[in-house]
């Protein structure tokens, strides 16, 4: 007989085994999510979408109706002419006076009647000196203007027979065709718009004189174009310079045509910076060229030339070349007549690169590099959160990025005080001066050492609060970490609101060093590869500019020079002293020197704390002991 089999309960169902839950991973093997910052990429896809639809390609106005009547014999004589009896016609010296004069003659000969316009400039090594502007009008049936000018003036390194004779016997024969009484040539032909001449002065020592024609003439408040002639005899492939004081460019139909000129005459495209450079020039906006300050008042302007950013004594020295003079010379007269055949343009400035013969407008480049800063923003906003969700502290972390600013705040103060005392080279407020000249990128060797000194002073006082006593615990690395990447955004936020192009700069430091916190545990080489990737940005910079001037290890004082003159604003210098003192807690941290902030327990104490603690501590002792002894006594 079978035992019976136990009662089955068919109302209740086996409770099904649960699964274990996933073991949740502590913060310090992975603190950046990974895969959120991978992912957030795909939204700077919407951005290179659109800015591949607003590529195009410029319109080309049409080529002049009159045959070219530029007479290259005659321009090369008188250019000749010019740096023969003027060799030396730097500002304030009798060359340069004695140049206007003849340049006042030679107009005379046409029937113009040359505008003098002075002003006063600061000359590097002679003070303020007085300087003219020549300025002939060929009046048209337009009151809007098109503007030609060159520099008649030299450093006085080299007779300066391309540099700059060339542009202003340009000028010259340019206004021969338009002049109120037949020239040489018979042909006499009145513009449709206000054709205006102008010799500049101060142009080898920051465009000074074409500074004071963009802010105080009113030819150039109804300029439509403005072509300047620099160097157009040199031997140099042609080229045509459109970079300004800001991150701005002229209007691409004038670019456009300029360029098919020149191939008219020439056979060949102008040279121009490739696609990369031409992004990096607009996040750093400089230019030696009198386009420049035109281009940052809105006003189309370009530089004819053919030379590069090399030294002036190489340029100034340079023979002329007849064969190339003749060529530009009636490049830029094709130039002149396309613009002045009535057909008007779209007039002011943008921005934009060009791509071959296209151009990408620089708007929709602007707004790829801002959208590149999502991933970043969110990485670092998603590394705060889950310290705050695990309740890591960050006070400690931002004391400690507060006293490095503090000591970055102090070397900003000693380069304040350097400028006011004179150690930069004296020069038009918001003009950049020429890298090679005397005093411009060579520092004083006394005012340097100074200003070392006073700095090594400042660290050496600032060490000693930041001078770890004990390795910082896993929790304290990661609060320093989250600070620095969320005060690395706010600097990021801060460039895009004074010139987006410039993140273009600060886009390595912030990709390499997203990920320090995710190597903190790796070999010390792979941290000091990352670190050293997030200074390839402003390594770029002094690289390039070292390249185009051939300013070697000058270069970062000439940059200095920039902003002490105010061709950089200040605010870029404040921007990038707080990039510095970001790298430098993010390179303790790599190197397992970080240290939180004195309050910590462990952390020593600063020198003046400590001293004035062991003063206090020395006095109450000796009162102890005084009561002590009167105790005894009685």
């Amino acid at each position: 007989m079978e035992p019976p089999s136990p009662p089955v309960d068919r109302g209740r169902r086996p409770h099904p085994r649960r699964r274990a839950a996933p073991r949740r991973r502590p913060l310090a093997e992975r603190p950046i999510n990974a895969r959120t910052v991978r992912g957030t990429w795909l939204l700077v896809a919407l951005p290179l979408l659109l800015a591949a639809f607003t590529v195009g390609r410029p319109e080309v106005l049409p080529p002049p109706a009159l045959p070219a009547t530029f007479d290259g014999q005659t321009a090369a004589a008188l250019a000749a002419e010019l740096a023969r009896d003027y060799p030396d016609r730097s500002p304030g010296t009798a060359g340069a006076l004695g140049a206007a004069q003849w340049f006042g003659e030679q107009l005379d000969l046409y029937g113009f009647e040359a505008q003098r316009d002075s002003f006063s400039g600061e000359i590097p090594g002679r003070g303020r000196v007085q300087l003219q502007n020549l300025v002939a009008v060929a009046e048209g049936a337009s009151r809007s203007a098109i503007v030609f000018l060159a520099h008649r003036d030299n450093a006085g390194l080299g007779a300066g027979a391309s540099d700059n004779a060339s542009g202003t016997a340009a000028l010259i024969e340019l206004a021969r065709t338009y002049a109120p009484v037949a020239g040489t040539g018979g042909i006499q032909a009145r513009p449709a718009h206000d054709l205006v001449f102008v010799s500049t002065d101060g142009g080898a020592f920051g465009a000074l004189g074409a500074a004071h024609f963009a802010a105080t003439s009113p030819y150039a408040e109804d300029a439509i174009a403005v072509v300047s002639l620099d160097a157009i005899g040199g031997s140099g492939l042609p080229r045509i310079v459109i970079g300004g004081d800001t991150p701005r460019s002229p209007a691409p139909t004038l670019v456009r045509t300029a360029a098919v000129r020149v191939l008219e005459q020439t056979g060949a495209e102008p040279l121009r910076p490739s696609a990369l450079r031409q992004v990096l020039e607009l996040g750093f906006p400089f230019t030696l060229g009198e386009h420049g300050s035109l281009v940052a008042r809105g006003v189309p302007a370009l530089t004819l030339t053919t030379v590069g950013d090399g030294p002036l004594s190489e340029t100034e020295a340079a023979p002329l070349d007849i064969a190339r003079f003749t060529e530009l010379g009636r490049a830029a007269q094709g130039v002149l007549g396309s613009l002045d055949s009535g057909l008007e343009f779209a007039q002011g400035t943008t921005s934009y690169v060009y791509l071959g013969r296209r151009i990408v407008l620089g708007w929709a480049i602007q707004l790829v590099l801002i959208a590149a800063l999502l991933p970043f923003v969110i990485g670092a906003v998603d590394l705060f959160a889950r310290c705050r969700r695990r309740r890591i502290r960050l006070s400690a972390a931002a004391w400690n990025l507060r006293r490095r600013c503090a000591f970055w705040g102090f070397a900003g103060a000693l380069f304040f005080v350097g400028v006011q005392f004179g150690l930069f080279a004296d020069g038009i407020a918001g003009r950049p001066l020429p890298p090679h000249v005397p005093g411009v990128s060579q520092p004083p060797l006394l005012g340097l050492a100074l200003l070392l000194a006073l700095g090594l002073g400042g660290w050496l006082v600032s060490r000693e609060r930041l001078l770890p006593t004990r390795a910082a615990s896993t929790e304290e690395s990661l609060a320093g970490y989250s600070v620095a990447l969320l005060a690395l955004g706010l600097v990021a936020i801060l460039v895009v609101a004074t010139n987006p192009f410039a993140l273009v700069y600060l886009l390595p430091s912030l990709y390499a060093w997203l990920w320090l916190p995710q190597v903190h545990e790796s070999p010390p080489v792979l941290r000091g590869a990352l670190l050293a990737a997030g200074l390839g940005g402003p390594v770029l910079l002094i690289l390039s500019f070292a390249e185009r001037h051939g300013l070697g290890w000058g270069t970062p004082w000439y940059l200095l020079s920039l902003v002490a003159t105010g061709y950089v604003p200040w605010a870029a210098l404040l921007l990038g002293l707080g990039w510095l003192a970001i790298g430098a807690q993010l390179t303790a941290l790599a190197g397992g020197r970080y240290a939180a902030h004195p309050g910590a327990r462990g952390q020593r104490e600063g020198s003046l704390r400590a001293s004035a603690a062991a003063l206090v501590r020395s006095r109450r002792l000796r009162g102890a002991t005084k009561e002590s002894d009167e105790a005894l006594e009685a």
